[in-house]
């Protein structure tokens, strides 16, 4: 091995000096290439994503407060909320919110949620065959706290006391509406099949009727 000397002077000694290094350029393996090609490509796709997601944020219809099912809805039933749509979702737009206003609620409504088509609907809740009375109750006699539209009840024709006969009569009625008087009586307006309007009339007017409920909304 040869030694490279240098001298340091006139009158100096020669001293060794190490020979320089090489420095080996070190080579990509294959397999961290391409990992880090798959990597990049990932980063790209989930930049994409959340610009997507970004551009998909609209002003949707959402419920603002309890809305029990068969109720028109008003103006303070809907708020405007901000939110991104997702896959299986249908909101209704804000934009629609005139044309929301005065569609009855085919489910019952809770706060907070998004409003979908599917929640509401334009038909009447009396039917072809049906007729709707107004039947007042004192409280003692309403079988619920509340009673919403949609309930469905069984209207009971208690027996006349004079009467030989004692037959109990039923019939099947759906609340339509509820409101309470000032005195604190109950007025249920009720939808009946027309051949039972008669007789409920009847029992109504003799106070010789129970409300039972058999269904809530």
């Amino acid at each position: 091995m040869t030694v490279a000397t240098t001298r340091t002077g006139a009158g100096g000694v020669d001293s060794p000096v190490s020979p320089p290094k090489i420095v080996r350029q070190r080579r990509m393996r294959p397999g961290l290439l391409g990992l880090a090609v798959l990597l990049i490509a990932l980063g790209g796709l989930g930049s994409a994503f959340a610009v997507t997601s970004v551009r998909a944020t609209g002003s949707y219809l959402a419920v603002a407060r309890d809305v029990p099912v068969g109720t028109v809805l008003s103006a303070d039933d809907l708020v405007t909320v901000q939110v991104a749509g997702g896959q299986g979702i249908q909101p209704v737009p804000a934009s629609q919110r005139d044309q929301v206003i005065g569609l009855r609620a085919a489910v019952a409504l809770v706060p907070g949620s998004l409003l979908t088509p599917a929640h509401l609907t334009n038909e009447p809740m009396i039917g072809a065959d049906q007729q709707q009375i107004a039947l007042g109750l004192r409280a003692e006699q309403v079988p619920a706290r509340q009673l919403h539209p949609g309930d469905k009840l069984l209207l009971v024709g208690t027996p006349d006391r004079d009467a030989r006969d004692a037959a109990v009569t039923r019939f099947d009625a759906t609340v339509i509406d509820v409101t309470v008087s000032e005195r604190g009586s109950f007025i249920l307006y009720l939808a009946l099949a027309v051949r039972d309007v008669p007789p409920v009339v009847v029992l109504a007017a003799e106070n010789r009727i129970a409300v039972v409920l058999t269904s809530a909304a």
